[in-house]
């Protein structure tokens, strides 16, 4: 599936089972909790954070979704093409960082 695939799959669940968007500060919110879940289970797994006593952990392909979900839900209100904005901003990583890592001694 292409990133344009999923943008129009969103789309078309977001217009039949989720009624319509959320206004963008509502989905900008929701990012936030979302990126907290993820941050939460990556501060349990990777991190020195234990889990509760009786918490259910979620998995990180599963939050990781649910953030690529909103930013797509934020893209298509904007009318951004994802793929567009995905290479344009990997060249300009390219572009900046030529060599930034390679030069940086934290690296070595």
């Amino acid at each position: 599936m292409t990133l344009k695939d999923y943008q129009n799959k969103v789309d078309q669940w977001i217009q039949t089972t989720g009624v319509r968007y959320f206004q963008p500060l509502t989905n900008t919110a929701l990012l936030m909790e979302e990126v907290g879940e993820l941050a939460r289970i990556m501060a349990r797994e990777h991190g020195e954070q234990s889990t509760k006593k009786g918490e259910v952990s979620s998995s990180i392909a599963d939050e990781i979704a649910d953030v690529l979900f909103v930013i797509t839900c934020l893209a298509n209100q904007h009318g951004i093409d994802l793929t567009d904005a995905v290479l344009s901003n990997l060249d300009k990583k390219s572009k900046r960082d030529a060599q930034r890592h390679k030069e940086n001694p934290k690296l070595q």
